[in-house]
């Protein structure tokens, strides 16, 4: 029996699902029942009747599926891969901003530790901080922790006042506007599409802007055959399996983030047989941080 008939075994016999993020190597995509954006799979999360969830991603991916289904057991691949973006921002800089500003949302990207969701008002993804934040009755939005983000939903919702982080992803960092002309100059026929994880500089260029799901919608609708694209390469793998006509580029060879390729088909199968790196939430922490992940299901449909 090969390693995947014994991850399926252990999945069958256990009632558990295995999520993957698009970020991960494509060999454990190709074994998921559920692949997907930090969205989507919090929401599949909250949907799930599996008794164990292994979910395929970083750390803060495993606790809100913990915060979503406590009485379910929910295991990280490797517990060691984690965010560095969800560390950039402090429960501090929080309460600073709530003294300094009547009227205050904190939005929190979905990109954070369970304790810093407790200190939010609502949770937001990529894909639809733009709608949460134009929802919102208040004018203040403190956004955190990534600055690129809130400055891209800042110019798509001008009539809120949005006081950025400074926190960025050093993957998407990496890219710069010069990397993406000269990417052009070399794919003319390419079209650009970017997360807008990116910097500004760097969505000016863009021909879409928008989530891994988004972006990977854009390609598969576009008739054309030739795309740059502005995110961690592990979205190759969905890109190619729905659009195998087309071709795909990265703007620079380091879009890869050494934490997400951190899970691998035998750390899969490890947890399965072992039951070993479970996520661990406080009731306190889950408690609190559970309020504005529900808001995020209700107001991000």
């Amino acid at each position: 029996m090969n390693i995947i008939d014994k991850i399926n075994q252990l999945k069958k016999e256990k009632n558990a699902v295995i999520m993957a993020h698009y970020y991960v190597d494509g060999d454990i995509q190709k074994i998921a029942d559920l692949v997907g954006d930090s969205y989507y799979l919090s929401k599949k999360a909250s949907e799930t009747d599996a008794d164990t969830i292994i979910l395929c991603g970083v750390s803060f991916m495993g606790e809100s599926a913990k915060i979503l289904n406590p009485d379910k057991k929910v295991y990280l691949p490797d517990s060691d891969a984690d965010c560095p973006m969800a560390h950039m921002v402090d429960a501090k800089s929080i309460e600073k901003k709530r003294e300094e500003y009547e009227d205050l949302a904190v939005v929190c990207y979905i990109n954070t530790t369970a304790e810093i969701k407790t200190y939010s008002d609502v949770i937001v993804t990529s894909s639809n901080a733009v709608k949460i934040v134009r929802e919102l009755p208040n004018k203040n939005i403190f956004f955190i922790p990534d600055g690129n983000l809130g400055r891209y939903v800042a110019e798509q919702v001008p009539e809120k006042n949005i006081i950025l982080n400074k926190g960025y992803c050093p993957i998407h960092q990496t890219i710069t506007a010069e990397k993406v002309l000269e990417a052009k100059k070399i794919h003319p026929k390419a079209l650009f599409a970017a997360h807008p994880e990116c910097t500004y500089d760097v969505l000016e260029e863009a021909d879409f802007v928008g989530s891994t799901s988004g972006i990977i919608d854009f390609v598969t609708r576009s008739p054309r055959k030739e795309f740059i694209i502005g995110t961690e390469t592990g979205i190759f793998y969905q890109l190619k399996e729905k659009n195998p006509d087309k071709t795909f580029y990265p703007v620079i060879e380091g879009q890869i983030c050494e934490d997400m390729k951190k899970v691998n088909l035998e750390k899969v199968l490890a947890v399965l047989e072992g039951e070993t790196e479970e996520v661990k939430v406080s009731e306190e922490t889950r408690v609190k941080s559970l309020i504005p992940l529900e808001r995020m299901l209700e107001l991000g449909n």
